[in-house]
């Protein structure tokens, strides 16, 4: 320290810290010129000397103006020594940079100009401090004092100059400093960040491309500033580097793949939009990079599809055609569960067209990879089966066009009938929305017979009776009124002449009798007008209820349909179809004469031609075996008769009739058994009511007698 005392006159130390900036500048110009020739004369411990009593006594004194004073005298010894300032550059760089942090803010603008002047001087050599020089203007872009704000941006300018014509500029050692800041919410040093990324991507031998994944999310955080500069300037850096990245043969897709994707689900809009855009070039650029990551793309693309901007469901839906007309294979790193996760997931989502989409894929999977996908049904199947009460029937039929991909193995098919038995039996509200589209629907995809005999299978040892019931008057309902189920019911129709006809109808049968009118309808409709009338006749009291009456009434109805206009017409030869007009007279019977169906049945049946009726014809018909064996011509001409055993089928129907009537006395009486408890409860209630009102001064006598809970009786 007396070396450097001895250097500089006392006059110019007092000036240095002196209030006023005009003596503190004329100080620090009497130093630059006595360090200049010191560097000439090579005494460089002198300098160091000069340089250490600046720090110590001035730059980090407690008084504002000898740390302002200390400040300018630094940068006057660096603007001294010239070209020989670089090694001196580690004794007089910390100390400014120390001060950037001072609580005086004109201390730190002053830092900040001493820094500049500093940085004019060394240039290049500035380079090795870098990062901390950087540090410290992110920290000043933010500053609270606006002339400090404002040297902080001089200096900036100054760094980034050097640094553009700068070959000793490491990006590798710059990214983590940029990364560990890119998430900071404050707009100046937001600008601060987006200038710096702009201006290193501007120069050729440094590679921000490769590091932008480590930048990435940060810049995409920006669009949703509150600020319409920063929004813009970072929309702009993020142009640029997509059009580098569409001009770049070297990109890992991949991590970015990730990023894009949880940004695709901003809140904000525009950050959603150019997430999805990024994705959608992605998709078209990266290709066979991207297959591991397209469960997690398909996942970011489906809930824009149905996103609230047209401009983002345009770019969704385009992509989401895209990725899927890629063919990859799992041995490419295609993983297939993965996306039918992404699929089952976004079949609960709120859209139908993400709905629609997801089973798209699923359907798409089916084809292309069948024997994958079918590993994985356990886990997709409720999904499928739950997606059967969606609310749009769009997505209901793409549901069941799937089932019906799946079930064109016969045991799939086997299952997807039998849950749909159990989902009917446990959501009988879907039965009654959705039953007839999704019946008529597989009818379609799965061959109506089919669908309707393995539906019959599974309900002709249904223990859920009620259930059994409902179900086979649906069915009963949408065989004889579908046009999709027209062949069925033709082939109903050739019950008594035709093979496949009779099987059928036995198979049917089967579990048509858990209903009496869906077994007289069946009957009706395989021309059985005999077994019929004896279904009729063997109905009981219990039988004939409010239930039946209303299925009567729907049976009356249809009667009058084009579906049945093969029994009207037949109508006209009564003494060749004396069964039917008896079943018809039946059916009469059974109504009452204040209903409508009935008025209905009677006006037809006033139109039969009755006079062509002969006598014997009646006394034949009434005495005849309805069972008796009935001619069949063969496809060959030759003649056999039919092998339906009506009368062990009456004998069944009879048989499963008991089992309901037992079940509906059954249900009857743990109905009255509930009632009968409930009746108590409510009458030991109000004696409990009733005791607890009693005065409470009764004698002991008398208390003994109200067997008081608790209370010994002697």
């Amino acid at each position: 320290m007396a070396d450097a005392l001895s250097l500089i006159p006392a006059s110019v130390f007092r000036n240095l810290a002196d209030k006023l900036y005009e003596k503190r500048k004329n100080a620090a110009l009497e130093i630059e010129g006595i360090i200049k020739q010191l560097a000439l004369s090579g005494e460089h411990d002198k300098i160091s000397a000069v340089i250490n009593l600046l720090i110590s006594e001035f730059a980090g004194s407690p008084q504002a103006n000898h740390r302002k004073g200390g400040l300018i005298g630094l940068a006057a010894v660096t603007v001294g020594l010239g070209t020989d300032a670089a090694q001196h550059l580690t004794q007089i760089v910390p100390p400014v940079l120390k001060s950037f942090a001072d609580q005086d803010s004109r201390v730190r603008y002053h830092a900040c100009e001493a820094l500049y002047n500093i940085a004019k001087v060394v240039r290049g050599d500035f380079i090795v401090f870098f990062n901390k020089i950087f540090d410290a203007l992110c920290k000043l872009s933010a500053d609270s004092d606006p002339s400090v704000q404002s040297a902080a941006h001089l200096l900036d300018r100054l760094i980034k100059d050097i640094v553009t014509e700068s070959d000793q500029f490491s990006i590798e050692e710059f990214i983590p400093l940029l990364r560990a800041r890119m998430n900071v919410l404050n707009p100046y040093v937001r600008q601060f960040l987006v200038g710096w990324i702009t201006v290193l991507d501007s120069v050729p031998d440094i590679d921000m491309l490769g590091f932008l994944p480590d930048f990435l999310d940060g810049l995409f955080n920006m669009l949703s500033d509150s600020s319409h500069e920063i929004r813009q300037q970072a929309d702009s850096a993020l142009s640029e580097f997509l059009q580098e990245i569409k001009n770049s043969p070297n990109v890992d897709y991949g991590r970015m793949a990730e990023i894009l994707v949880q940004r695709a689900g901003s809140p904000d809009e525009f950050t959603r939009l150019t997430a999805i855009t990024w994705i959608n070039e992605f998709v078209k650029l990266g290709r066979e990079q991207l297959v591991p990551y397209y469960a997690e793309i398909l996942g970011a693309i489906l809930p824009c599809i149905s996103d609230r901007e047209e401009k983002i469901r345009v770019v969704a839906r385009e992509t989401n055609e895209e990725l899927r007309g890629m063919h990859a294979d799992p041995t490419d790193g295609f993983n297939i569960d993965a996306i039918l996760s992404i699929a089952r997931r976004e079949l609960t989502s709120e859209w139908e067209a993400t709905r629609i989409e997801a089973l798209q894929w699923i359907s798409k999977l089916l084809v292309r990879h069948r024997n994958e996908v079918i590993s994985y049904l356990n886990y997709t199947f409720d999904s499928l089966m739950n997606a059967l009460s969606d609310s749009s029937n769009g997505v209901v039929l793409l549901v069941l066009e799937v089932h019906a991909c799946i079930a064109e193995d016969p045991q799939h098919f086997c299952r997807l009938i039998e849950l749909l038995v159990r989902r009917f039996q446990k959501d009988r509200a879907l039965l009654e929305r959705r039953g007839a589209l999704v019946v008529r629907r597989l009818c379609v995809l799965l061959d109506a017979e089919r669908v309707y005999r393995e539906f019959s299978s599974n309900l002709e040892h249904e223990t859920d009776l009620d259930f059994a019931s409902i179900m086979v008057q649906a069915l009963n309902l949408i065989l004889l009124t579908s046009l999709e189920l027209a062949d069925l019911r033709a082939l109903v129709k050739q019950s008594l002449v035709n093979s496949s006809g009779k099987d059928l109808f036995i198979s049917l049968y089967s579990s048509w009798c858990h209903s009496p009118m869906a077994t007289i309808s069946l009957c009706l409709l395989a021309q059985a007008y005999n077994h019929a009338s004896s279904v009729i006749q063997s109905l009981g009291e219990a039988d004939i209820n409010a239930k039946f009456l209303v299925q009567l009434d729907k049976l009356i109805r249809l009667l009058e349909t084009p579906i049945f206009a093969y029994i009207r017409l037949q109508l006209l030869e009564p003494g060749k179809h004396t069964w039917l007009l008896k079943t018809l007279y039946c059916l009469l019977m059974l109504l009452p004469q204040q209903s409508a169906a009935f008025k209905l049945l009677r006006t037809r049946l006033k139109t039969v031609p009755l006079h062509t009726l002969g006598l014997d014809q009646l006394k034949r018909a009434s005495s005849e075996n309805p069972y008796s064996q009935i001619l069949q011509v063969t496809e060959d001409g030759r003649t056999s008769y039919t092998v339906i055993d009506f009368q062990s089928k009456l004998q069944q129907f009879e048989q499963m009739q008991h089992r309901h009537r037992l079940h509906s006395r059954s249900q009857l009486k743990s109905l009255n058994a509930s009632s009968s408890t409930i009746s108590q409860e409510i009458q030991i209630s109000e004696e409990s009511h009733n005791s607890s009102s009693q005065p409470e001064n009764i004698q002991p006598s008398q208390r003994s007698s109200l067997n008081i809970p608790g209370q010994l009786k002697t």
